[in-house]
């Protein structure tokens, strides 16, 4: 990544309504890129799920008080938007078999098993790491193609 403009990191619990409030700081702090909105609707989605997933597989609704869901959010002097999800929850078996599209852990409660998937679609890379009872690290980057850029590629082509 090239040098760190601006760097930011939160802590929340995993409870349902923290998905909306990651999802609006982070968009929040993404502000400063000058992004797109459709560049804006992209992370919030891909933060969504990646929140989601902590709340329902990583502490299937059940944590204590040291459980936190940690969002850490770089944002290079480039434009390149770095953010890693993480959790301490009880990790992934098979990290390449949860990636794959309509894989769930829980067809019992409906779930689709598209957020893996849903992310990649919204970001430019994905990577997740995970330990079995340690929990999982999703890393995600986008690159922000601020609007003053945009501009000053239209009128100079």
């Amino acid at each position: 990544m090239e040098r760190i403009k601006n760097e930011m990191k939160v802590l929340l619990d995993p409870i349902s309504c923290n998905e909306a409030v990651a999802r609006s700081v982070v968009t929040a702090f993404l502000m400063q890129a000058d992004p797109t909105a459709g560049e804006l609707a992209d992370v919030k989605t891909a933060v969504s799920e990646a929140v989601t997933n902590c709340i329902v597989h990583a502490y299937r609704g059940v944590h204590s008080s040291r459980d936190k869901i940690e969002i850490l959010c770089r944002l290079g002097e480039g434009g390149d938007f770095y953010i890693r999800i993480k959790d301490k929850g009880c990790g992934i078996a098979n990290v390449k078999q949860a990636m794959e599209p309509l894989f769930t852990t829980a067809p019992e409660e409906e779930r689709a098993g598209l957020g893996f998937a849903v992310m990649e679609s919204f970001m430019d890379s994905v990577a997740v790491r995970s330990a079995l009872g340690k929990g999982t690290s999703v890393t995600m980057k986008k690159r922000i193609m601020s609007r003053e850029l945009l501009k000053a590629g239209a009128d100079n082509g």
